[in-house]
């Protein structure tokens, strides 16, 4: 309840919340791999990004994920009509929407729902059910202009088909830590680069660990990554000529940035407005976790 206070007089000072002005414009600020922070939130780069996705900026580290995804691509140049983009276990999703919405063409994929692995995501209604319909947001675009520019396939981030290739960029969100083991997650970030052009870009945003000397979780459902992990898959990527953006994990300085969410979590902070608790921290497992997101330009 106090954090709840906290984040309203937030919103009530223009910091964040439903009354907020964007910028017309993005705003470059020459983003690098980095952690989930308060002071993101504010600041007018993802306050741009708000409007795109139909929201408002919200203290919650799930909106900061896909404004960072969009974020990086447009810096990098990827936000152009004719740009090809392929999506990993992409679930329900707005991006694929919102890019086609852009003049992009998108292949959006995601787990067969006929593996029992998506049973869980199927149970909470974040599969795409092997259908990009379940993909289609009308307002972001109608529905011929989707299905002229997005089209699915069912994917295994484990086993990536080797007709995947060719594509400008491609992103995932919050999906790498889902693969069973640390060391498959990072092994699904090295093998996509493959399909990207020469200079292409991969965003992916996934589960990190912030208390770098403590036991994390290195097996199951949801693994959790700590910066070791990431230095170790920056210097592979190096080995193969590719570069991982510098990796900025400072926690902030932002009140917000103190306060860990507890279970249970809802499922859309929108529904709840100014009532929802800050979600930039949260405990799983008993380890105090964020997001973090990674940029990644292939060799060439």
């Amino acid at each position: 309840m106090l954090a709840t206070d906290l984040a309203r007089r937030r919103f009530a000072e223009g910091h964040a919340g439903p009354d907020i002005a964007a910028p017309a414009a993005p705003v470059r600020v020459g983003l690098t791999s980095q952690v989930c922070r308060q002071a993101d939130i504010e600041h007018d780069w993802l306050r741009h990004w708000c409007p795109a996705l139909f929201c408002y900026p919200l203290y919650h580290r799930k909106l900061w994920e896909d404004c960072f995804v969009l974020q990086a691509l447009w810096e990098a140049g990827m936000l152009q009509p004719g740009r090809r983009g392929l999506g990993f276990a992409v679930g329900k999703e707005q991006l694929p929407s919102l890019f086609a919405a852009r003049g992009l063409d998108i292949t959006a994929t995601d787990l067969d729902p006929a593996d029992r692995r998506a049973r869980g995501w199927l149970a909470s209604n974040q599969h795409s059910a092997a259908s990009a319909a379940h993909l289609h947001y009308p307002h972001q675009l109608e529905r011929a202009a989707f299905d002229a520019r997005v089209g699915f396939r069912a994917v295994d981030m484990r086993r990536i088909p080797a007709d995947l290739a060719g594509y400008d960029f491609l992103w995932s969100v919050c999906s790498m830590e889902h693969l069973g083991t640390l060391q498959r997650g990072l092994d699904f970030v090295v093998e996509a680069m493959r399909c990207l052009k020469p200079g292409g870009i991969a965003v992916h945003t996934t589960e990190y660990n912030l208390n770098q000397q403590e036991r994390t979780i290195g097996r199951g459902y949801t693994v959790l990554y700590q910066r070791r992990h990431l230095d170790a898959l920056a210097a592979r990527l190096a080995a193969e000529g590719h570069e991982m953006l510098a990796f900025d994990d400072a926690r902030g300085e932002g009140m917000l940035d103190h306060f860990v969410d507890l279970p249970p979590y809802p499922h859309n902070p929108f529904a709840l407005g100014p009532l929802h608790a800050p979600h930039l921290r949260l405990s799983l497992h008993g380890r105090i976790v964020t997001s973090a997101g990674i940029i990644i330009r292939k060799a060439g």
